[in-house]
C-alpha cells in the first residue's frame, strides 16, 4: 500500500500511479465520482498508448509541461485605473492552470467519449498544439504585453 506524504499526512496512491496523476484524477472527478475518474483517465492512457506507440505517462507530462504557464496577469487598482500586472506564476498554480485550461479544452469538444477527447488534447499538447496550449500562449503574450506596468507588482 504506498502512501506519499502531504500538507494533511499521507494519502494513498495506487501503484500503477505517481501524484501529479493523482492531483489530474482529482480534477477530472465530477459530483465525487472517483472511480469513474479513474477510469476515464486509465482509457485516455490506453488510447495515447495506441495512437502514439510510445508511453502514455511520457506524453501525459510532456503535455502538462508544455501547458504550464510561466507568466500570467493579475488586475491590480492603482489610482483609479485597473492595471494588467504580469507576475511569475508559482508551481502550484502552474499545476492547477495547465489542468483546468486541459479539461476545459477536452470538455468543450464535443461527440465523443471524455477519454478519447482527452486523450486527443493530451497528444496535442504534447505537440505543442491544441486549445489548451493556445490558452498558454494567450496568457504568456498578454503578460508580455503588459511588461511595462511591471513595476507596479511590489506595491
Amino acid at each position: 500500500m504506498p502512501t506519499t506524504p502531504n500538507r494533511r499526512g499521507t494519502k494513498f496512491i495506487p501503484e500503477n500511479s505517481n501524484p501529479t496523476q493523482e492531483r489530474f484524477i482529482n480534477y477530472l472527478m465530477k459530483d465525487g465520482k472517483k472511480t469513474t475518474a479513474r477510469k476515464i483517465f486509465n482509457q485516455t492512457l490506453k488510447i495515447i498508448s495506441k495512437k502514439t506507440n510510445s508511453d502514455p505517462e511520457k506524453v501525459f507530462k510532456k503535455a502538462i509541461d508544455n501547458i504550464k504557464p510561466h507568466m500570467e496577469v493579475k488586475p491590480k487598482r492603482i489610482g483609479g485605473a485597473v492595471y494588467q500586472i504580469p507576475l511569475e506564476v508559482s508551481g502550484d498554480r502552474q499545476l492547477a492552470l495547465a489542468f483546468r485550461w486541459l479539461l476545459k479544452a477536452a470538455r468543450d469538444k464535443k461527440g465523443s467519449p471524455m477519454s478519447q477527447r482527452l486523450s486527443g488534447e493530451l497528444i496535442e499538447a504534447s505537440n505543442e498544439q491544441g486549445s489548451a496550449m493556445k490558452k498558454k500562449i494567450d496568457t504568456e503574450k498578454m503578460a508580455a504585453a503588459n511588461k511595462a506596468f511591471a513595476h507596479f507588482a511590489k506595491y
